[in-house]
């Protein structure tokens, strides 16, 4: 069975590239961009793009509705259905005014990919996301283990992520030096770590406790007098693995080299939530945490602004869009709060925060 088609990996190759060095997408989208392409080319039994037509588009959907994910055994969730036909759509409408191409296909026709308008909402809807306490973290960091190498590796990691809210890939290629006790900050250098967008920037201490603090510098403290580590060493060093007498491979401390990628951070996770018996959390959701808590904390335009950039967010929409639901919990709490008597007076502060956000939003859909 076909299972390549020459002509299309060409104008897939000029097309990936398109995409990275014309838009600047990242290696992420680029890579969800392959996959809903070659979906689309299975599908069709690796036929020209060049033969497309807009019925195609139509039977596709079709096909993919139908199909299961490999690991649940589960119909494929609208957002994964939405994703890929949008990319698809993009990828036609692009193809379309390309040399030999434009005259075949219809920059219309590329429309056909739609989702119908209920399953698009459905797919964009917003689901509310179940969001760790600080004091379940911290009863997650005392049920942890702390005395070999890689269990006070792993703890010191919850820890620094809940301290931080830095994102687990900047983490994994996080250094020593990076780390500054004495002004309580994280430098996030894009030339060295792994930072959403290739940006840089501070990010200071988030206020969750000394006792969070205080794992995070014996961990480094750790690593400098016990491990002999320099500052352009890991701050989280990947576990080192040797062959004993049986040839079977053991785990043996600490190397002084970078994880590759995040995978073993969410892996360690996922096991410190399941020793304390709690739902999984993710190290991303941490920012959701923090999130929260600033809305707890900030009583100005001015805190929450600096509270939005200590998460490397560019501005408090997208700290409020992405991170900032209210739980029904709390959205209940904050109803009852509402039907008591105020006064005629509201506090500056509220008054200021609320005259900024309005501003923002403003700029943000002008």
């Amino acid at each position: 069975m076909r299972k390549h088609n020459a002509n299309n990996e060409r104008i897939k190759r000029k097309y990936l590239v398109f995409l990275k060095q014309a838009k600047g997408q990242n290696e992420s989208t680029i890579d969800a961009v392959a996959k809903a392409i070659a979906r689309f080319e299975s599908y069709n039994h690796y036929k020209d793009f060049k033969s497309f037509h807009y019925e195609q588009a139509i039977g596709f959907k079709k096909y993919l509705s139908k199909q299961k994910h490999h690991n649940t055994g589960e119909p494929l969730s609208l957002s994964t259905l939405n994703g890929t036909v949008r990319h698809l759509k993009t990828f036609i409408e692009w193809l379309s005014q390309e040399t030999g191409y434009k005259s075949r296909i219809k920059y219309s026709d590329a429309q056909y990919f739609n989702l119908s308008e209920k399953d698009a909402r459905m797919a964009k809807a917003k689901r509310q996301q179940s969001v760790a306490t600080i004091e379940q973290i911290k009863h997650v960091l005392k049920v942890m283990p702390n005395n070999t190498p890689l269990e006070k590796r792993d703890r010191a990691l919850i820890a620094f992520t809940l301290l931080t809210g830095a994102r687990d890939s900047a983490i994994a290629s996080m250094k020593i030096k990076h780390v500054d006790f004495n002004a309580d900050t994280v430098y996030q250098d894009a030339r060295e770590v792994n930072t959403k967008f290739s940006k840089t920037f501070i990010t200071c201490f988030f206020p969750v406790g000394d006792d969070v603090r205080a794992i995070v510098f014996d961990w480094v403290t750790y690593l400098k007098n016990e491990c002999l580590m320099g500052n352009d060493d890991p701050l989280f060093p990947k576990t080192k693995m040797s062959q004993g007498e049986d040839n079977d491979f053991k785990v043996n401390g600490l190397t002084n080299e970078h994880w590759a990628s995040a995978a073993a951070i969410r892996k360690i996770f996922k096991s410190a939530f399941a020793l304390a018996d709690m739902p999984n959390f993710n190290p991303h959701s941490f920012r959701n945490t923090l999130a929260v808590l600033g809305e707890t904390l900030c009583q100005s335009a001015e805190e929450f602004k600096a509270w939005s950039q200590n998460l490397g967010h560019e501005g408090v929409l997208t700290t409020f869009y992405s991170y900032g639901e209210v739980q029904e919990s709390r959205q209940a709490d904050i109803f009852k709060q509402l039907r008591q008597p105020h006064g005629n007076k509201l506090d500056t502060n509220v008054v200021e925060l609320a005259k900024a956000l309005a501003n923002e939003m403003k700029n943000y859909h002008s």
